[in-house]
């Protein structure tokens, strides 16, 4: 039995990268080894161990062949007679295809290190068809190293729109589109994710949403035409996935001559299974970033409206968070959004509480009144 250091721990560390977690192959061995060896078995798809001590993953050396459409549709073969390089065979990139041995030494059958130092994302096999997957990782890696510069291969480029224009894409499983949007979305460049979907043509079929916004602003949907300049601005404020996205539905509206309707952010976070707490991040940026914007020419009631239909009052931290979202907007379209002055307005209305309303003798509405009048009065003294 031969264990090897595999896949992204071996990239990062040829890239001077910090390496976060290790996966590992195990070659001339079985199932029933690695159980005897105290190893515990991950699910029931694939040969897949976890250490009994480090609960590092230890994946049998495997084989796949295609037996049906999308992520799913494989058969694999895990006997002890598959070797290290059948195995990085069916990995996606070349840069993904190399191992290291316990003493250090690279292992690279397919030319990854040669690629790594060029700044070229490439295809290990014409295998890099039969999983749609593939795309988004490929556009993902090309958006976390565009800081080295890497770009995708003109082979690999051709074989993802084949890909596009035979129909595989559309088999792609939500849950692997939204894990992969979250991975793009914690990079410094996640507008570079984009432009490799389009560049192939799988953004009008991955998100039809955002191709339509960028047809509707350049005429275009190729590569580097693409800007997304309110996600561009947040980067730099905030790495919260639920900002970034509420980030990117803002570039997907102010591309729309029409705007970009409540029930088609809806259907998009549907669709993907989106977190209640993005979706509903999103939706408040889209209806209020115009009031918000707006604040220091609202009136008081105006004001105070906008923050009981944001709930800012209840909900600070989230007001926070979309404040952050309605700033870099403004920035991107050169608008203001004066958020000290909102700020200040949110904390004069929470000085205001039911509390001090406690000795006055009213009851049911009247308190309700009462304190909507007081708030609205707080808010007046700071104009």
């Amino acid at each position: 039995m031969d264990i090897y250091l595999v896949g992204g721990a071996v990239r990062d560390k040829q890239l001077g990268l910090p390496v976060k977690e290790r996966d590992w192959v195990v070659v001339g061995s079985s199932p029933q080894a690695m159980l005897e060896l105290g190893y515990q078995p991950v699910g029931k798809d694939f040969p897949v161990f976890l250490h009994p001590q480090t609960k590092e993953e230890y994946a049998l050396a495997r084989t796949e062949r295609k037996t049906g459409h999308g992520y799913t549709g494989f058969e694999t073969c895990a006997d002890p007679d598959i070797s290290l390089e059948q195995d990085l065979l069916r990995r996606d990139l070349t840069i993904n295809a190399m191992a290291e041995t316990p003493d250090g030494e690279l292992i690279d059958p397919y030319n990854g290190l040669d690629d790594l130092n060029n700044g070229v994302l490439r295809h290990v096999s014409p295998a890099f068809a039969e999983d749609p997957v593939r795309i988004l990782r490929t556009a993902r890696f090309a958006a976390r190293l565009a800081p080295w510069g890497f770009h995708v291969a003109h082979g690999t480029n051709a074989l993802m729109r084949s890909m596009v224009a035979e129909g595989e894409v559309a088999h792609l499983v939500p849950e692997r589109v939204w894990a992969e949007l979250v991975k793009a979305l914690q990079t410094d460049t996640p507008v570079r994710f984009f432009q490799v979907l389009a560049g192939c043509g799988a953004l009008q079929v991955v998100f039809p949403e955002l191709a339509l916004t960028i047809h509707s602003a350049t005429g275009a949907a190729h590569g580097n035409s693409i800007s997304l300049p309110v996600l561009e601005h947040v980067i730099s404020h905030s790495q919260d996935i639920a900002i970034r996205f509420a980030a990117l539905v803002c570039d997907m509206d102010n591309g729309r001559s029409e705007g970009l309707d409540i029930e088609v952010l809806s259907n998009l976070c549907e669709r993907y299974r989106v977190p209640n707490a993005c979706r509903d991040l999103a939706r408040l940026a889209l209806q209020q970033r115009s009031q918000l914007q707006q604040a220091t020419g609202l009136s008081a009631e105006a004001l105070l409206r906008v923050f009981n239909n944001t709930d800012a009052l209840r909900r600070s931290e989230r007001f926070d968070d979309l404040l952050i979202v309605c700033a870099a907007d403004a920035m991107a379209h050169q608008h203001d959004c004066d958020q000290a002055y909102l700020l200040r307005a949110l904390n004069a209305v929470q000085a205001v509480n039911a509390a001090s309303l406690q000795d006055s003798g009213l009851t049911g509405k009247d308190i309700g009144a009462a304190l909507q009048a007081l708030r609205i009065e707080a808010l007046q003294r700071l104009e």
